[in-house]
């Protein structure tokens, strides 16, 4: 099957999905070769080893080393979904690279799917929303400078996922992608 990209990215901000997309692609693009990695997951395994707390912890190397990882990987080979924060803007320059933004603009879901995703209180999740989302900015300003990483100019597809249902984000992404297939998930 002929594709429109090569590869896909997969960014946004806490709780809007990216991981829940990564997952609900894999039956469909796997029996095709497609490969997987959240770029998150590194971290938070690098993070546990080394008993930090968050990711503003870890020391910039570590972030350009995973950063251009990625960036080689979506350049060098195909058939790649990385998801991450910044996964799109680090791919901005990759014309061959589905670059997909997900927001929810309703921050009480973000909140609820925190709470139900982590079973802590409603105030924890907002504090950990806030926390987060907070160090990371930070963090990347520090990185790559004063950019607003989720500009609609750096991505072929935003998806609001308060408005869209997993089935109907996946279905959006694969369509863009240019896969077809009666079967989805």
């Amino acid at each position: 099957m002929k594709l429109l990209f090569d590869n896909i990215t997969i960014s946004g901000k806490v709780a809007v999905g990216k991981n829940t997309l990564l997952n609900n692609l894999k039956p469909n693009l796997l029996p095709l070769g497609w490969k997987f990695r959240s770029s998150g997951q590194i971290v938070r395994d690098y993070l546990n080893e080394n008993v930090l707390p968050n990711a503003s912890l870890a020391p910039d190397e570590l972030h350009h080393k995973i950063d251009e990882r990625v960036h080689q990987l979506l350049k060098g080979e195909k058939n790649w979904v990385i998801e991450a924060w910044l996964s799109g803007f680090l791919a901005r320059d990759l014309k061959n690279t589905l670059r997909v933004l997900l927001t929810c603009h309703e921050k009480q879901l973000q909140i609820d799917r925190v709470a139900n995703r982590d079973n802590v209180s409603i105030e924890k999740a907002k504090q950990h929303i806030k926390s987060r989302e907070e160090d990371n900015m930070k963090t990347f300003q520090r990185l790559y400078g004063d950019y607003n990483f989720w500009d609609p100019k750096f991505y072929q597809l935003i998806i609001d996922t308060y408005s869209s249902g997993q089935v109907e984000t996946t279905q959006k992404v694969l369509t863009a992608l240019g896969y077809k297939n009666d079967r989805l998930f």
